[in-house]
């Protein structure tokens, strides 16, 4: 028996959308905190010999007067505080007061980024998503190009990875908002790691797509992207699932130094592996038979229904 998977285009794509509108209503509700990469600041890493209670540590650093600093316990006696940019001075007199106050403090990390840095770094990470979603187009569409409208290849990979990054973002807008958990150079670095591994597997389904068409394996365009995906769904959930343990290793073992880049890969896996199974080949379909006026009709009725 053969899997309907394409048949269930609508309902893929509602699921999908409401993801991403959850996602758009955290980040205009949260925001998208920021780490001292893209909007400066300092970030001070210090350890103590013994443990230190979180609120004491928080209060203590509030009677020095920094009342916007982030404070992160990372180990039972580690703590890292991020507040605005901090001259040496500053720096010295916390880990003074500190030591006074619960007893011999050593600095594990200690960086500082200026605003004019952290816009340049802001505007470098935009323009290499955006040369990375450009160069993928122009690569599917060019792999592609015997085919009829090589074009529609493209862009379904480029909506897809677009579906991954929106959910990447959203979930972590709304861990900002319940864990003070901020994106950082290492987050940038995660999504364009999402996006390689998105686009290598709605590639390989592209191409059983492909195969299957000039082998002339069924009339029906919908047909052929079904069976195809019928045929590859195996392979994309066991690369899947191995990469996502060998994540969840990192995740559990590495610790907070790669945390946003460990997270993401999570995210990216989970809504890559949709988005190519499920999202990617239901947009060829839906534009080779031009059923968008359909889906959302089928919207219209799902609500009436609900």
């Amino acid at each position: 028996m053969t899997f309907d998977i394409i048949g269930k285009r609508f309902l893929f794509f509602f699921i999908s959308g409401v993801v991403i509108l959850v996602g758009i209503i955290s980040l205009a509700t949260f925001g998208l905190p920021s780490g001292i990469e893209f909007s400066s600041g300092s970030i001070l890493t210090v350890n103590f010999e013994g443990p230190v209670e979180h609120d004491e540590f928080q209060q203590e650093i509030i009677d020095l007067g920094y009342t916007d600093a982030i404070i992160q316990q990372t180990r039972e006696s580690e703590f890292l505080i991020r507040t605005h940019e901090l001259t040496d001075d500053e720096k010295a007199e916390i880990e003074t007061n500190l030591s006074a106050r619960f007893g011999q403090v050593s600095e594990a990390q200690f960086s500082s980024v200026s605003p004019m840095v952290a816009a340049e770094t802001a505007n470098n990470a935009v323009i290499a998503v955006a040369v990375a979603a450009v160069g993928i187009l122009l690569y599917v569409t060019w792999a592609f190009r015997r085919m009829p409208r090589p074009l529609r290849y493209g862009t379904c990979a480029i909506v897809a990875l677009v579906h991954d990054a929106l959910i990447a973002l959203g979930v972590f807008s709304i861990l900002g908002a319940i864990l003070g958990w901020q994106i950082n150079l290492m987050f940038i670095t995660g999504v364009l790691a999402v996006i390689g591994y998105s686009v290598n597997n709605t590639v390989v389904i592209f191409d059983r797509i492909r195969e299957n068409l000039i082998k002339g394996i069924g009339a029906d365009f919908e047909a052929v992207v079904n069976n195809s995906l019928v045929e590859t769904l195996s392979r994309s959930l066991n690369t899947s699932m191995t990469t996502l343990i060998v994540v969840l290793a990192l995740f559990l073992f590495v610790g907070a130094t790669i945390q946003n880049f460990v997270v993401v890969l999570i995210i990216g896996i989970i809504a890559g592996t949709f988005s190519s199974v499920c999202i990617a080949p239901s947009m060829l379909v839906v534009w080779n038979n031009n059923e968008w006026g359909r889906f959302i009709h089928w919207t219209g009725s799902s609500r009436v229904k609900a």
